[in-house]
């Protein structure tokens, strides 16, 4: 299990019993998603529970013997025979599953998985971190018995859950299928709870810290840790330190404002269409969300999508939040009382963004926007994001304080009326309805 690990209720969970009622051992399932996101932790936990018996081969800090048995898989009766003695575990045959954790960093076991399914004595689970998983498959035959699924950071639903609340979540999706208002004393305790997610964020180690010692200094130095393993992956990525560059200006170039990311106030004398392969590569890595530009945004947004033209997001707001004071030499537990509280004067409008970024990804939606040039040039109206509805879209415009206007929004349903489903406008009061447009608090983001 990963380190400090608390055992969290995770969604996931579910969609592996279905890989594994469904599927009865013709596909490998790889987990995949950024580094301490609790991969290994929920691998360990459904094997515990839902197998007779597992090893887990954990591939970041295997024996050399162990490594080498997939240098030869000739005979799989000796590969079994040797783990069974090497991690004193007895297998049974439909009963058993093997991990293979952190499978990228021993490509040999992962292409070994296409001979492995088709024995099928036993069930096999990959874990990997996609950046890695990516660079080190080049040179072997990546397997197509694979059923891949994408893990992220925990949604607000697990983050309540982990704090020992799961009545709130079923009953807001009530009020959003019933366009109820919830009246401010309920909404004002609401956007506190949710303001706590905001700080604490996903990553389950962030989490099990603020659980265990209620200390916001403890929980952005759990969160620095994660960052700092991150900014070392990036190195992987790019050697040149310009992903590196890219992640750490991620907070400034949000509050900005501008109409993409400014890649060149981030990697001096560097312009967008030079690092479209790293920013791929970033988003492969499912540590950042970006979302690109649709040039004309109609159901297929993909098939209009500028990949020069973007703005990027952190994966997960708790660390973007601890991003955005790295400078300081611990974020004071002040910062994070005023935040917690409403009271920070910093204008927060580009941390709602993040967020909602955060929630709109982890419903599984593909992220963009859309600007409008104003008549007279230089301005543009913005779309904050753009998500397909059957065969219309919805654009959705942000507001962190004022939102009795929302000019991007009227303008981007004038120009593309036709192919308009719902108009949103994702703000920080109560749920209300008004001339068309849906004012969803930003805590209901996950129902959309």
């Amino acid at each position: 299990m990963e380190d400090n690990a608390i055992y969290f209720k995770r969604k996931i969970y579910n969609t592996m019993l279905k890989w594994k009622s469904e599927r009865n051992g013709d596909t490998a399932l790889l987990i995949q998603g950024a580094r301490r996101i609790g991969k290994s932790t929920i691998a360990e936990e459904f094997a515990r529970h839902e197998y007779k018996s597992y090893i887990l081969i954990d591939f970041s800090k295997v024996s050399k013997e162990v490594s080498n048995l997939f240098k030869d898989i000739s005979d799989l009766n000796y590969l079994f025979v040797r783990l069974q003695f090497i991690y004193q575990v007895q297998l049974y045959e439909r009963e058993s599953v093997i991990i293979f954790d952190e499978v990228q960093l021993q490509p040999l076991a992962r292409q070994a998985i296409k001979h492995l399914v088709k024995d099928h004595r036993y069930d096999y689970i990959e874990t990997g971190s996609l950046i890695s998983v990516r660079s080190k498959s080049r040179n072997i035959l990546v397997p197509s018995e694979e059923t891949k699924v994408d893990m992220y950071p925990m949604d607000y639903e697990e983050f309540r859950w982990a704090l020992g609340d799961t009545a709130t979540i079923p009953l807001l999706r009530t009020a959003f299928e019933k366009k109820m208002s919830l009246g401010d004393a309920v909404h004002r305790k609401l956007m506190r709870d949710f303001r706590l997610y905001m700080l604490v964020g996903g990553m389950p180690q962030a989490v099990s810290t603020y659980i265990r010692t209620n200390n916001f200094t403890a929980v952005d130095q759990a969160k620095r840790d994660i960052i700092a393993l991150y900014e070392e992956d990036f190195g992987k990525i790019d050697d040149s330190g310009r992903a590196k560059a890219l992640y750490d200006a991620i907070p400034a170039q949000l509050s900005r404002n501008a109409m993409r990311y400014q890649v060149s106030k981030a990697i001096s004398n560097e312009r967008a269409e030079r690092i479209v392969n790293i920013v791929k590569e970033m988003e492969d890595s499912m540590t950042v969300n970006v979302v690109y530009h649709s040039d004309d945004p109609n159901a297929g947004l993909a098939l209009t999508k500028n990949e020069e033209y973007f703005k990027m997001y952190a994966s997960d707001t708790g660390l973007f939040v601890t991003l955005a004071f790295k400078d300081a030499d611990i974020t004071e537990n002040v910062i994070y009382d005023k935040l917690l509280n409403d009271k920070l004067s910093t204008n927060m409008g580009y941390v709602y963004e993040n967020v909602i970024a955060q929630m709109l990804r982890a419903t599984g939606k593909n992220l963009f926007y859309h600007t409008i040039p104003y008549a007279e040039g230089k301005k543009y109206y913005e779309t904050d994001f753009v998500i397909p509805v059957k065969h219309k879209i919805s654009p959705i415009e942000v507001k962190s304080s004022g939102y009795k206007t929302h000019k991007s929004l009227d303008e981007f349903c004038s120009k593309f009326s036709d192919r308009i489903m719902d108009k949103y406008v994702i703000y920080t009061k109560d749920y209300k309805r008004q001339n068309g447009v849906e004012y969803i608090p930003v805590y209901m983001t996950m129902f959309l």
